[in-house]
C-alpha cells in the first residue's frame, strides 16, 4: 500500500488501526485525507483477515474538527468544493465495512469528524471530548450523513437541538444522549480500544460480521423482515461453524 500523509494506517494481527494524521491542523478532512480514506477502507474490504478496525486521531487537541474549510469552502468556490468533497462516497463505503469498526473520540469531534464516528459501531469518549455539529452557522448543512446518522442515534429532538442551535455537548451529555458507547479517562482510551479490539478479534469473524449485518441491515426493515433476516443468517451460518469446529 502507497505511504499516506493524512493518515496512518497499520495493520496488528486481525486488527487495523487507521490514525487521522493531521494534528497541526486538528485532523480537519481534507480532500487528501478522503483519497487516503478511500484506499485505505477500499484494502479493508478486499482483506479477509481483518476482524476489526479501530479509528483514532493523532494529537492531544482533536479525533478530527471537522471539514477544512480552507479547501472546502474558500478556493474554489464552496459549490464546487463541497462537490469535490462528496465525489468519492468514502461516506458509503464506510458504512459497507462488513467488519466492526471501533472509534476512539478525544478532543474535538466536530463536524465531519462527528459524522465519521456515526460511520463506526462502537464509540468510546475520553473524557475531554467535546462534539458539535458547527454547519449551520457556517450557511451550509450536515451533507457527508450528518442529518441522518444523528437522529438515528441520539433521536429527533436531540439530534435538532445540535444541528440547528449549534451546541455543543461534553462527553458526559453524549454518553447520556448514546452518542458513545461509553466514557473514560483520557489516559485511558487507547488501552479500552485496544483491549475492545482484541476481544472482538479473538471471536469468530463470520459470527461477528453476521451480527452487524443482522443489526445494520434489521434497522432499516419492519420488525417481521428484520426477524426473517436474522433467520437466514443463523441458518447460513451454523454449516460454517460446524465446518471450522
Amino acid at each position: 500500500m502507497a505511504e499516506f500523509e493524512t493518515i496512518i494506517y497499520e495493520k496488528q494481527g486481525g486488527a487495523v488501526y487507521i490514525t487521522l494524521n493531521r494534528p497541526k491542523a486538528l485532523n480537519a478532512y481534507n480532500v487528501r485525507m478522503r483519497d487516503e480514506l478511500y484506499e485505505a477502507l477500499g484494502a479493508i474490504k478486499d482483506d479477509p483477515e481483518i476482524r476489526v478496525v479501530v479509528l483514532k486521531g493523532a494529537g492531544e487537541k482533536a479525533f478530527c474538527a471537522g471539514a477544512d474549510l480552507t479547501e472546502f469552502l474558500t478556493a474554489p468556490a464552496p459549490v464546487f468544493a463541497r462537490e469535490a468533497r462528496f465525489a468519492r462516497d468514502v461516506w458509503g463505503l464506510f458504512l459497507s465495512i462488513e467488519q466492526p469498526v471501533i472509534a476512539a473520540l478525544h478532543g474535538y469531534v466536530l463536524g465531519s469528524g462527528i459524522e465519521m464516528a456515526l460511520c463506526g459501531d462502537i464509540r468510546l469518549a475520553s473524557d475531554d471530548a467535546r462534539f458539535g455539529m458547527p454547519e449551520t452557522g457556517l450557511g451550509i448543512i450536515p451533507a457527508a450523513g450528518g442529518s441522518q446518522t444523528l437522529p438515528r442515534t441520539i433521536g429527533a429532538a436531540a439530534a435538532l437541538d445540535m444541528l440547528l442551535t449549534g451546541r455543543w455537548l461534553t462527553a458526559n451529555e453524549a454518553l447520556k444522549l448514546k452518542l458513545v458507547n461509553r466514557v473514560v479517562a483520557r489516559a485511558d482510551l487507547i488501552p479500552e480500544v485496544e483491549r475492545l479490539a482484541r476481544k472482538i478479534e479473538s471471536m469468530n469473524p463470520m459470527v461477528i460480521r453476521y451480527v452487524k449485518q443482522a443489526v445494520r441491515r434489521g434497522l432499516d426493515l419492519p420488525l417481521a423482515e428484520g426477524l426473517a433476516l436474522e433467520s437466514r443468517l443463523a441458518k447460513s451460518l451454523s454449516p460454517a461453524i460446524r465446518k471450522n469446529g
